[in-house]
């Protein structure tokens, strides 16, 4: 069969490489792709936004399956145009997908229907939200309720920076539009930890669980970002913690949104603050996460192919997702500056080094061929991926791995996975 991947980070690259690995694939396109997603894949000049090029291009190809793997054209209502041509494609409706695109949407979902979660208001108006914080209990956080790619969300200690950033997200508008609504909710301490599920719009299925490191520098400290590296399973994560999760969020939240008339088919990614009262939802988003995907992906033993089809068709429950037995770290290789300003068109060397190795991935998420050479293209330029038997051995083979990879204004955080030492 053929497949159509839409996107160009490190999460399609690992997607691209799990649909490489299905025997009933025969050819793999990705719009636009990257570098490192262009061994698997042709990948075409057609950006994740052109709904309609992207459409015609998989009418062309007789394309028989599509992957969106952005949160921008999901919620843009990419898979309302290739369904209304008729086209088969596994991700949520626009409809759907409000619940990553709107968090005061999917804040009033889980007070609606129950599902724990952080108190909260929603604010439009700025001089309201002002005027609220006087009598808030610091910290305090604030959030864009738009995508802001990772980053709109501010945790402020006093009023004073709670002010500004009032100023930073809805005068300023520094994400745009996504800060004309901000959620202000209260401030949760606990382990964070990441779980994707697949979904059919009424069946849920978790994947292994993983955890981010969204800060761009060592010990938590610095700006948010995309996420600087991830790894997998979560050792807080623990049987009692998913049974109470599976019982009380992720079903109640397939059944809330069917409820309302907006069937989540996809991947729905819930990230979870594992308080001293229990778990409570921190965010949805409508897809995989970034870099979340990088290790949980090379961990799972099922034929994505079979599972992509089983949400499209509605016949999810038939599914028994399998993972190994082992663990994953993602060590995330950024430029210098980011997620402010940074240079790019560095050659990068020694990939070929790291994919050599058993157990061993190197996923693209900046990077680009430039008179023959491969040079970075972006923030975040790759996710060293690395397996091991347990997480510290994980741990260790993976920032054996980013020695091995060169490229001038290297940088990354050297505590990804450092919690696992006080599990």
């Amino acid at each position: 069969m053929k497949v159509l991947i839409v996107g160009s980070g490190g999460r399609e690259h690992a997607i691209a490489w799990a649909v490489a690995k299905s025997p009933k694939v025969d050819k793999i396109y990705c719009a636009p792709g990257n570098a490192g997603i262009s061994e698997y894949a042709e990948c075409v000049a057609i950006g994740a936004m052109e709904f309609e090029k992207l459409a015609a291009f998989a009418k062309e190809k007789k394309i028989d399956l599509t992957v969106i793997g952005m949160d921008d054209p999901l919620v843009g209502g990419v898979v309302d145009v290739f369904e209304a041509e008729g086209l088969r494609v596994f991700g949520p409706r626009a409809n759907a997908a409000i619940i990553e695109g709107s968090k005061a949407f999917s804040k009033d979902l889980m007070k609606k229907y129950n599902i724990p979660t952080a108190a909260y208001e929603n604010f439009t108006s700025p001089e309201a939200a002002l005027e609220y914080l006087e009598t808030a209990k610091m910290p305090i956080v604030l959030k864009a309720s738009g995508l802001a790619l990772g980053k709109g969300v501010l945790i402020c200690n006093t009023l004073e920076e709670a002010k500004e950033g009032v100023k930073t997200l809805m005068l300023d508008k520094q994400f745009g539009s996504a800060g004309d609504t901000i959620v202000i909710e209260e401030f949760m301490t606990g382990r964070e930890v990441s779980v994707l599920a697949f979904c059919d719009g009424k069946t849920v299925k978790c994947m292994t669980s993983a955890q981010d490191h969204k800060r761009a520098k060592d010990g938590d400290q610095g700006l948010n970002t995309g996420g600087m590296g991830t790894f997998s399973p979560s050792p807080f994560y623990t049987k009692e913690v998913e049974e109470f999760c599976e019982t009380y969020i992720y079903q109640p939240t397939i059944d809330a949104m069917a409820a309302e008339g907006r069937p989540f088919t996809g991947v729905l990614f819930t990230g979870l603050m594992l308080t001293e009262d229990g778990p409570k939802v921190l965010e949805y988003n409508a897809r995989f996460g970034d870099p979340e995907a990088q290790v949980v992906l090379p961990r799972m033993k099922n034929d994505i192919i079979d599972v992509f089809e089983a949400c499209v068709d509605g016949r999810l429950d038939e599914v028994d997702l399998e993972f190994e037995d082992n663990a994953a770290v993602c060590v995330v290789l950024a430029s210098a500056g980011y997620p402010e300003s940074y240079e790019k068109g560095f050659e990068i060397t020694g990939i070929e080094d790291v994919n050599a190795k058993d157990g061993y991935h190197v996923f693209h998420a900046g990077s680009k061929f430039e008179d023959g050479k491969l040079v970075t293209n972006g923030g975040r330029v790759l996710g060293v991926t690395a397996k091991g038997k347990d997480l510290v051995e994980a741990r260790a083979n993976a920032y054996a791995a980013t020695e091995l990879v060169s490229f001038e204004n290297k940088y990354m955080r050297n505590d990804i996975g450092k919690a696992i030492d006080e599990a």
